[in-house]
């Protein structure tokens, strides 16, 4: 089938490559040229595990390219994916300008089409966006009537950062919010070869369903710090708590890891807009209020245990291992690193860091803390360090380097040997 992925971010790009691997062609079309030229030429904007070694794959079998052309790219396809950025305002509530935009774009280039085309959004979006905005501005401009001339669809995603590829080579589930049954049928057709359930639905309900796994995903992670936190007042490894409490299979033990709280593209931003539109709604969603209050206490937890423990900070090297918010990615937002460097700057620390990934994109945000090629540099450097993110090469660090250190794990990672505080155990 012909497809056009509008925007290459990570879900996006994950679907792109994706959807071109099994055979479809496909069309990846954002406004950005460096990144278009980027793809064109094999190299990804992101970094996501077997995501480079793939697309240089199709790109030889001729399956994808890339263009900042909408014209080109809808008359050149059947079907059309929006995965653009729905990033938060101020208030929590979802930006929709990127997705507005790019509905009146498609809409503009419809307005010519003489054949059906499905349209069908992957970005995440609260419940009534994919009728109220994006339905609305592709009528409006194209002048064309919605379930009529042309399908639309919602087909939220449900991909982990780092494993992205993998997720959606393989997923567990695929929602298709369907506006008629018509495009429903478009959508079901091209994920027929991926060997997984698939439900339809409306289009409100895929949306919630995005969301409500989100929130829960989210709020079991909190939950697994609260209890963390108990444990650590009781001198409990809270790991072994919740490994009991994951043997039970209505619970599972996946993201019951306590920590350092989550961060990245989709949780935070995700908790923040469900409940937005709960208040919206006038509905008070008294947990998820808890589950983000929660997260962001976590986050300063390395910092505060190190001051109960050394006193004033000021004039301190404070070393970090990881700023990507988790490991498999380059991604830096929302994560508990920019809370503890905000926090140990306050605090007049030195701060020294590395992380396999992460360093260029943390550079952007603080240009002047010490960066280090290695985790032993920053070791070297340092008189106090925060374990922040569970990279696996952590692990191999030599004892040596961890000698006279004061660590503090907000991360359960190191091995046996290492004199080091567990930020929950």
């Amino acid at each position: 089938m012909k497809i056009s992925i509008i925007g290459t971010g990570y879900v996006g790009l994950t679907t792109s490559v994706g959807l071109a691997s099994k055979g479809h062609d496909v069309i990846c079309l954002d406004i950005d040229r460096k990144k278009v030229d980027k793809i064109n030429s094999g190299i990804t904007p992101i970094f996501e595990e077997g995501m480079e070694g793939l697309l240089k794959q199709i790109l030889e079998k001729k399956k994808l390219m890339a263009t900042t052309d909408t014209r080109f790219a809808i008359l050149n396809s059947d079907v059309s994916f929006i995965a653009v950025g729905t990033p938060s305002n101020d208030d929590g509530s979802m930006n929709l300008d990127y997705i507005k935009k790019a509905s009146g774009d498609v809409g503009a280039v419809l307005k010519n089409k003489d054949s059906y085309h499905v349209f069908a959004v992957k970005s995440t979006v609260v419940p009534g966006t994919t009728e109220e905005i994006v339905k609305r501005e592709i009528e409006k401009v194209s002048g064309k009537k919605a379930g009529k001339d042309f399908g639309l669809c919602m087909c939220p995603e449900f991909l982990k950062e780092g494993v992205a590829l993998k997720d959606f080579l393989s997923p567990n589930r695929v929602v298709i919010g369907e506006l008629d049954k018509k495009s429903g049928d478009v959508l079901e057709e091209i994920f027929k070869d991926f060997n997984s359930p698939v439900l339809r639905t409306q289009i409100k309900t895929a949306e919630l369903i995005k969301y409500a796994s989100n929130a829960l995903l989210a709020t079991k992670i909190s939950f697994s710090n609260e209890i963390g936190n108990l444990c650590k007042k009781l001198g409990l490894d809270v790991y072994d708590v919740m490994k009991g409490v994951g043997m039970d299979d209505r619970i599972n033990e996946k993201f019951l890891n306590a920590g350092c709280g989550y961060g990245g593209s989709c949780f935070p931003k995700d908790v923040k807009a469900i409940i937005k539109k709960a208040e919206e709604a006038g509905c008070t969603p008294k947990l998820l209020y808890a589950v983000e209050e929660v997260n962001e206490q976590q986050k300063k937890r390395i910092v505060e245990m190190a001051e109960e423990k050394l006193g004033d900070l000021s004039g301190k090297n404070f070393g970090l291992l990881g700023l990507a918010f988790k490991p498999g990615t380059d991604d830096i937002r929302e994560g508990p690193a920019l809370v503890i460097i905000r926090e140990l700057l306050k605090r007049g620390c030195v701060i020294h860091a590395h992380d396999p990934k992460a360093m260029k994109n943390m550079r952007k945000v603080f240009p002047d803390i010490n960066y280090h090629e290695t985790p032993e540099d920053v070791l070297k450097n340092c008189e106090i360090c925060g374990i922040v993110t569970d990279w696996p090469e952590f692990r191999d660090i030599d004892l040596g380097h961890f000698k006279n250190k004061q660590v503090f794990e907000g991360r359960k990672i190191l091995k046996d040997g290492i004199v080091k505080e567990g930020i929950c155990w």
